[in-house]
C-alpha cells in the first residue's frame, strides 16, 4: 500500500529548508553550526504592525474573510501598487494568500495543463520548478550565467519559447543571485513577449525594497504596461517588513486569473488569517521608516560579505545588487580533496563539506539550476556573518 500519490515522485523537498534542518540536527547533537540556509530577516516586526494586529484581535476581527482577502487589505495592496510601482490597479485586481509561495502555487494550479512549459531563468528560487512539476507542467531551465549578471537576455528568452510555453518567471531582485533588471532590460524582454501572445508573465518582486548602491526598483508591470492582461505581479510583506511568520503574500493580475486563484483558495485554505491581514494593512499604509532601516543594514551586511569572500582564495562573488543572499562561486574547489580525502565532485559536496567541517550551513547551487555555486543568507547580524566567513575561509584553506 502506498500513501503517496505518483505525482510527488518528481518533486523534491525545499533545498533551503533541508539545509536549515541539517544544521538544526547537528545543533541538537551539540555541534556549533551557523545556519545561513534560510532567507529570513533577523529583525523584529515593526511595533506599529504588531499593535494593529493586537487591536484587530481585541476588536473581534477574528472571523473568516473573503477568500481573496478583506476589502481593506486588497485596497491597501492596490494603493501600494499604484503609489510605489506606478501600476494601474484596483482592489478587484488583487488577491491575498498565505505567503507569496501560495500565490504562485494557486496561479499555476489555475492555469497549467499537463505538458505546459514554464521558462525559469537560472539561478531561480528553489520552489519554482518543483511547483511547476507538481501541477503537471514542464520546467524549461534557461541558464543565465554570471557574464550576463545572472539576468535573462532577449536572445535567451526567444530561444526558449515554444508553442507549449505558458509562463515566464522573473524574480527581481533575484534569489539567490541578487540580480536586478533595469527598465530597459524589462522593455527588451517585453518586446520578445509581444510576439508570443500565449505566454503569461509571473514577476516575483518580493525583494523590491532591498536594493543596493542607489538602485531604483522598476516593476515589470510598469516597464511593460502593454502586457498587463498577461502579467501577474507577485509580492508580500515577509521580506521588507520582517514578517515571514505572518504568512501574507499578495498579487495583482488579470481579472479572470485572480478570480480563479480566489476559487482555488476558497476550496483549500479558505482565506488568510484575518489578524495577519489587518497587520498587512498597517504595514502597507503605515510608516515606512523601518523598511529603509532594514535596507541600510542589509547593504552593510552585503558589503561585509563581499569583502570577506573576496579575500578567500578559491571563491568568487559578484556583488549582489539586491535581496539578502550571496551566490558564491566555487569552481576552483571542484575536483579537489578535503582533509579526509573526499573529492569535492560538485557544489553539493562543497556545501556538505562546509556544513560538516566548516560548521556553516549553505545551499548548493544545483538547487537553483546553476552550478558550481553555493548560497548563503546575509539576513543575519554582522557578528554572525564575520564568524561564518572566518569558518568558510578556514575550511577552504584545508582543501588540497
Amino acid at each position: 500500500m502506498s500513501y503517496v500519490a505518483s505525482r510527488l515522485s518528481v518533486v523534491k523537498p525545499s533545498a533551503s529548508m533541508a539545509a536549515s534542518q541539517a544544521a538544526k540536527a547537528l545543533r541538537a547533537k551539540g555541534v556549533d553550526v551557523i545556519d545561513l540556509g534560510l532567507g529570513e530577516p533577523d529583525f523584529p516586526t515593526p511595533l506599529h504592525i504588531i499593535d494593529a494586529a493586537h487591536f484587530a484581535a481585541k476588536a473581534g476581527q477574528t472571523l473568516y474573510t473573503a477568500a481573496a482577502g478583506t476589502a481593506e487589505v486588497r485596497e491597501a495592496v492596490a494603493g501600494k501598487f499604484r503609489r510605489e510601482n506606478g501600476l494601474d490597479c484596483t482592489a478587484d485586481d488583487v488577491v491575498v494568500a498565505n505567503g507569496a509561495k501560495q500565490i504562485i502555487f494557486n496561479a499555476l494550479m489555475a492555469t497549467l495543463e499537463t505538458g505546459d512549459e514554464a521558462i525559469l531563468p537560472a539561478p531561480y528560487f528553489v520552489s519554482y520548478p518543483e511547483m511547476v512539476k507538481l501541477l503537471g507542467g514542464t520546467p524549461v531551465v534557461v541558464e543565465c550565467p554570471e557574464t550576463t549578471g545572472f539576468r535573462l537576455t532577449p536572445a535567451l528568452l526567444e530561444k526558449a519559447i515554444t508553442p507549449r510555453t505558458k509562463w515566464l518567471f522573473l524574480n527581481m531582485p533575484g534569489n539567490p543571485s541578487g540580480a536586478v533588471y533595469s527598465q530597459s532590460d524589462l522593455e527588451a524582454l517585453g518586446a520578445v513577449l509581444a510576439k508570443h501572445p500565449q505566454v503569461l508573465v509571473l514577476s516575483d518582486e518580493i525583494y523590491e525594497h532591498i536594493l543596493f548602491d542607489g538602485r531604483e526598483f522598476v516593476s515589470f508591470g510598469k516597464a511593460c504596461p502593454e502586457l498587463k492582461d498577461r502579467t501577474l505581479i507577485v509580492n508580500g510583506v515577509s521580506k521588507s517588513y520582517a514578517m515571514t511568520g505572518w504568512r501574507v503574500g499578495y498579487a495583482a493580475g488579470p481579472g479572470p486569473l485572480v478570480k480563479a486563484m480566489s476559487t482555488i483558495q476558497s476550496q483549500s485554505c479558505t482565506s488568510v488569517c484575518s489578524i495577519a491581514q489587518a497587520a498587512t494593512v498597517a504595514a502597507l499604509n503605515g510608516p515606512q521608516d523601518e523598511v529603509a532601516r532594514f535596507r541600510h543594514a542589509f547593504e552593510a551586511r552585503r558589503d561585509l560579505v563581499v569583502d570577506g569572500i573576496r579575500k578567500i582564495n578559491g571563491l568568487t562573488l559578484s556583488p549582489p545588487e539586491g535581496a539578502f543572499y550571496a551566490y558564491i562561486g566555487c569552481a576552483s574547489l571542484i575536483g579537489r580533496k578535503t582533509p579526509k580525502g573526499v573529492t569535492l565532485e560538485d557544489d553539493a559536496a562543497v556545501a556538505n563539506y562546509l556544513l560538516n567541517e566548516g560548521r556553516v550551513a549553505s545551499v548548493p547551487g544545483a538547487a537553483y539550476g546553476l552550478s558550481p555555486y553555493f548560497r548563503i543568507s546575509t539576513a543575519t547580524s554582522e557578528e554572525v556573518l564575520t564568524e561564518a566567513i572566518a569558518r568558510i575561509n578556514a575550511a577552504v584553506a584545508r582543501v588540497e
